[in-house]
């Protein structure tokens, strides 16, 4: 799986974002959701995502926060794709579907497959999102959802790999297996894990041109 699609989450400063993307990241998120020690400001992401080349998808991550304010942060911080980690149901998505992003929806549930919220990209995480604690998918009764999904919740340089190779990832997504602190990103750890997760392979292309086209 040497295109498999890799994003790397909770970005906070410039130099994590063009470490993420010269090690090959195909999106980078930064957390708007409150509470968390990756949390930044729509100002501070605005600065962040102008940097980013236009191959790279860049994602505004939100957690139990209405659509208006969902609305009004990713059209502050200019961000491309937004996901969402909550309560939100299919409505939620439709409310969002015609501001022309792409759509990430994040999940501690097991489901079928892609899409079934009105997604572009599903993301199967841990319950406990961004502890770094990681939640048994080797189990022998998961069953891998259909279409693009990505594989969430305390991977790390060291088990990206195998996880990969059991659960059949379309993508994964890490953010606390590439820190050296709390909240601080490792540049050290961010490239180890992109070049672990796909075994020195390139990146994954998405299918939909919208997905990887830059906003104004």
């Amino acid at each position: 799986m040497s295109d498999l699609f890799v994003k790397i989450c909770g970005l906070k400063t410039a130099h994590d974002v063009d470490v993420a993307v010269a090690a090959g990241a195909d999106a980078v998120g930064f957390v708007f959701a409150p509470g968390s020690p990756r949390t930044v400001d729509a100002a501070t992401a605005r600065a962040l995502v102008a940097a980013v080349p236009d191959g790279v998808l860049t994602v505004g991550v939100f957690r139990g926060q209405s659509v208006e304010e969902v609305r009004r942060f990713a059209e502050e911080s200019g961000v491309r794709g937004v996901q969402l980690h909550g309560e939100e149901g299919p409505e939620d998505f439709a409310a969002l579907r015609a501001e022309g992003r792409t759509l990430l929806r994040a999940t501690a549930e097991r489901v079928e497959r892609c899409g079934e919220y009105g997604e572009d990209l599903l993301l199967l995480d841990a319950p406990d999102p961004g502890s770094g604690k990681p939640w048994n998918w080797g189990a022998a009764d998961f069953t891998a959802p259909e279409g693009r999904w990505l594989l969430a919740g305390g991977l790390n340089p060291g088990n990206v790999r195998e996880a990969v190779e059991v659960t059949g990832a379309w993508g994964v997504d890490v953010s606390s297996g590439v820190e050296r602190a709390r909240g601080v990103k490792s540049p050290e750890l961010i490239r180890a894990f992109v070049e672990a997760a796909r075994g020195g392979g390139r990146g994954r292309a998405l299918p939909d041109p919208r997905l990887n086209r830059r906003r104004g």
